[in-house]
């Protein structure tokens, strides 16, 4: 088996970020807004500003971020090291966490063990631990095996050669390899910029033990059957990446390694980043999985991917070891428009191409830019636009962009150590993330404060304005508000005329600079998604004779926004007030179940 050598050089911790990073986008960085435009305002690609950040460390208030919040996103993580509510065992032994905003490295923590187990018992089924002083402590510059990001490097090399003019992305593959539709001429007409975006049709895995040589391994990999029309579907496919690597090495003429170095990793001073890591840093390097049916015991220092070590330990969809500062550099890169540190590796133009959903007709799981995954709630959390970018690694890595607020989140944990089996949903991905998203304020611009709704999964909150006499015969409710949330995460507002007894829905308009929508639901009371994170003033006509008020958050599942913000309610009989939450005496009497007073 041929190995490839590590790949790296010296450099600096340097980078740049993406739009103004308020918790309110500034009107310049927003979308641009044309006056009777229908629908909640929204973000592009093609709307974002990139200015240049430097990563350092800092603190939260540097950072325009809420200390109390930030301080929660360790202990979050941490909470994973252990068994807990649904999770028998721990979901990884160890982890490195680095979160940023506007370039200001606010949390960059190890907790853990990047070894600990000898092996896993299989019949038994638990873990043989080593002996406690044969423990290695998880640091901050641990090397991860990064899995599936790995994608994300083959990705921005595949690019790169696009904006050099090696690569016609809308060009078939096999014009660049003309033995990928040689043994199934269906996939001829498969497109390179659909490997990138996993429409090809190609298996998401096939063994490649079985065969002799990488060669062998490549043809076994062409001579798959489709499983759709290419362009028709989505299957997220490691093969798609394989294929992907050997393409760029079919043009260049040079190794996926040397090219990852060459167009990525010593451009932005990512010296910490290869494949195939020397012995020398084995120290620093975190333990995989046990896999002995491989002759290969506890896996540390090698690839953990079986086909990426079947092909020498480079391939396109794995193989890639990096650390989380290393990590941070390649996310706040593309939060740069593809600069760090004065190196550029991507146009502005390209990194919106790369940023800009590629499947949009295709579900809201098969969003994808050229290779980065986009707008994925499960992992991403309250972080999660339109425009948000990363990506997820089997062995339990994953990084964060959110260029609507410049903030950056790089979460390393080893949780195939020693099985797989252990954290195999991505809530400990979550718990951190959506601290760092309740961490950028949402302030009402006038320094008054807010009702906001909370985060909590599976649970409803309730803000109720009791009337102290009954609206006349033209009352009417005005409010202003902020809302981001899961789409399925709803926010209710219903009226009452009996004190609560019975509530019907309420119909709601919104407005946001030039833009106006109408609630949702039964009775268009409902509101949910994104919104731009913008203030809105929402209106609607009330029931005569109201009694009360209010605004009911549904949550469901296990997935989160960043919630609803209420403030500035007003109820009116004609031009008569009956309620005005500005004034101290009235709310007062607002009764809150789950929502709280928030100047942040």
């Amino acid at each position: 088996m041929r190995r490839r050598h590590f790949l790296g050089a010296a450099g600096g911790l340097a980078a740049l970020t993406g739009l103004s990073g308020a918790g309110v986008p500034a009107a310049a960085d927003s979308a641009p807004v044309r006056a009777g435009d229908t629908g909640p305002p929204t973000v592009t690609p093609g709307d974002l500003r990139f200015r240049p950040r430097t990563l350092r460390p800092g603190d939260a208030a540097r950072a325009g971020l809420l200390a109390e919040h930030v301080a929660r996103m360790v202990p979050a993580a941490a909470e994973y090291l252990r068994p807990g509510p649904g999770r028998p065992h721990p979901s990884h032994p160890g982890f490195v966490l680095l979160a940023a905003r506007d370039g200001v490295i606010v949390e960059h923590a190890a907790r853990g063990h990047a070894l600990r187990y000898e092996s896993w018992d299989a019949a038994a089924g638990k873990p043989v631990e080593l002996p406690r002083d044969a423990w290695v402590p998880m640091r901050a510059d641990t090397v991860f095996d990064m899995a599936s990001v790995s994608k994300l490097f083959t990705s921005v090399v595949l690019v790169a050669l696009a904006k050099q003019g090696l690569v016609d992305l809308d060009a078939p593959v096999a014009h660049h390899l003309p033995e990928f539709d040689r043994a199934d001429p269906a996939k001829s007409a498969i497109v390179v910029r659909q490997l990138l975006t996993h429409t090809t049709g190609m298996k998401s895995w096939h063994d490649l033990g079985p065969y002799p040589d990488n060669e062998a391994r490549m043809a076994a990999i062409y001579a798959q059957p489709l499983t759709f029309e290419p362009g028709s579907a989505y299957t997220y496919s490691d093969l798609n990446l394989i294929t992907a690597g050997r393409l760029a090495e079919e043009v260049t003429g040079k190794g996926l390694d040397r090219l990852v170095a060459q167009l990525v990793t010593e451009p932005l001073g990512m010296a910490d980043t290869g494949y195939n890591p020397p012995a020398s840093r084995l120290d620093r390097i975190a333990a995989t999985e046990y896999q002995p049916a491989l002759g290969r015991g506890m896996v540390r220092g090698s690839v953990h991917d079986e086909n990426a070590f079947h092909l020498g330990g480079v391939a396109g969809h794995a193989g890639v070891f990096s650390t989380a500062a290393d990590m941070a550099v390649l996310g706040q890169a593309v939060l740069n428009g593809g600069t760090y540190g004065g190196h550029r590796v991507l146009g502005e133009p390209w990194v919106r191409r790369l940023l800009t959903n590629q499947n949009p007709d295709l579900g809201a799981e098969a969003a994808r830019g050229l290779g980065w995954q986009l707008d994925q709630r499960f992992f991403m959390d309250a972080l999660t636009s339109p425009v948000s970018f990363g990506h997820t690694g089997f062995t339990g890595t994953s990084l964060v962009g959110d260029p609507l607020s410049g903030s950056l989140l790089v979460l390393l944990t080893n949780r195939v150590h020693p099985t797989r089996e252990w954290g195999a949903t991505s809530d400990y991905r979550r718990a951190p993330a959506r601290h760092l998203a309740r961490a950028l304020p949402v302030r009402t611009g006038d320094r008054r404060a807010a009702w906001f709704s909370g985060q909590r999964d599976g649970a409803t909150a309730t803000l109720l304005v009791p009337l102290a006499r009954a609206g006349g015969d033209d009352p009417s409710l005005d409010f202003r508000l902020w809302y981001d949330t899961e789409p399925t995460d709803t926010c209710a507002v219903e009226a009452s005329t009996d004190g609560g007894s019975t509530w019907r829905p309420v119909p709601l308009e919104f407005r946001a600079d030039g833009h106006r929508w109408q609630g949702s639901g039964t009775g268009a009371g409902t509101f949910s998604g994104f919104s731009g994170r913008r203030w809105a003033r929402a209106s609607a006509p009330l029931p005569a004779g109201v009694t009360s008020v209010r605004w009911r958050y549904t949550t469901d599942g296990e997935q989160q926004g960043r919630g609803v913000y209420v403030t500035g309610v007003r109820v009116l009989d004609g031009r008569r007030p009956v309620f005005l939450s500005d004034r101290p005496r009235d709310n007062a009497r607002i009764r809150a179940e789950g929502w709280a007073e928030s100047t942040d």
